[in-house]
């Protein structure tokens, strides 16, 4: 087989498993449905104090996403699908970064943006999705049938996690509509590192250390780049004066400016940017100043006839 007919059969094959890689895309949906609630006795209330069925989605970004135009589908019986349309219109279907959007699922759209136009099912299981505007499948969940009891919810472990839990039967594991599905209440690494170091010593050592550190840092910096340019501007004055010895610039003192200098250039910089220095301006501009006519104050309209001169 020759080079040629190798090097093309290397490409196809290369051309192949770049278009294998890019078919297999990794889903990357900013809204997940994050926990829902079917049979609500004594649980969260609605906006008419109505205890109804509900539904939370999860804005797992770190950027808005707008739930306007998107779809709500359920169904509890083969082919009962019901759709639900998000209205376009109210700001509050953007969802903040990291939030959490609720619809009751109570069968009333009249009542507003949040509530759906299908209830869900408590004797059966019900399958819940959510569509994008343009019909893409995001999220979808199926609550089995006989797992849920009043007040209790069907969501994930942690929010947007991918794991799913009963909800409601232990303290530990409670019921939270438009909030965190798990409240972290402690935090290890603090409890680590306030075991081994309770008064806080090793932390004043360690934020002193980096204080001086960069403080050490900044001085050496500056003093190389202070001597760079000593010795650039030396060597600019050398060759401008067409000396090439060094001991007869040393003596002629070339490129070295006292520090008297730098302080006048650097005060002088610092007025002009402050805007405190004497503005002087030596052009004089006189414009003519135009006063319309009025009545009101004209001399000749007076109350007394100005009288004759003899």
């Amino acid at each position: 087989m020759s080079k040629t007919k190798i090097g093309i059969f290397c490409s196809l094959l290369l051309v192949l498993g770049l278009c294998s890689s890019c078919g297999e895309k990794k889903s990357n949906n900013k809204l997940v449905l994050n926990e829902v609630l079917i049979d609500n006795e004594s649980n969260f209330q609605d906006d008419y104090g109505v205890h109804s069925a509900w539904i939370e989605i999860f804005n797992r970004s770190f950027g808005s996403a707008d739930l306007a135009g998107c779809l709500l589908k359920a169904s509890s019986q083969p082919g009962d699908t019901i759709t639900y349309f998000i209205p376009k219109g109210d700001i509050l279907t953007l969802v903040k970064p990291r939030q959490h959007a609720l619809f009751w699922a109570d069968g009333e759209p009249n009542r507003g943006t949040f509530h759906t136009s299908f209830k869900l099912n408590t004797e059966t299981s019900n399958w819940i999705g959510l569509y994008d505007s343009g019909k893409k499948l995001l999220d979808q969940i199926v609550i089995p049938a006989g797992i849920l009891q009043a007040d209790q919810s069907y969501a994930r472990v942690s929010d947007a996690a991918d794991q799913w839990e009963v909800k409601g039967q232990s303290a530990d594991k409670y019921v939270t509509p438009s909030t965190n599905n798990k409240t972290l209440d402690k935090n290890a690494k603090m409890e680590k590192f306030e075991e081994h170091d309770g008064v806080g010593i090793g932390m004043a050592i360690s934020a002193m250390s980096v204080v001086f550190l960069g403080l050490i840092l900044l001085f050496i910096s500056f003093k190389v780049i202070g001597r760079a340019s000593i010795n650039l501007s030396k060597r600019n004055a050398m060759k401008a004066k067409g000396i090439t010895d060094k001991k007869e610039a040393k003596e002629k003192q070339l490129g070295e400016v006292p520090g008297e200098v730098f302080a006048a250039i650097s005060m002088a910089m610092h007025e002009m940017q402050s805007d405190v220095h004497d503005v002087e301006d030596t052009v004089l501009t006189i414009t003519r100043v135009k006063r319309s006519y009025s009545p009101w104050s004209s001399k000749i309209y007076t109350l007394r006839e100005t009288p004759h001169r003899k």
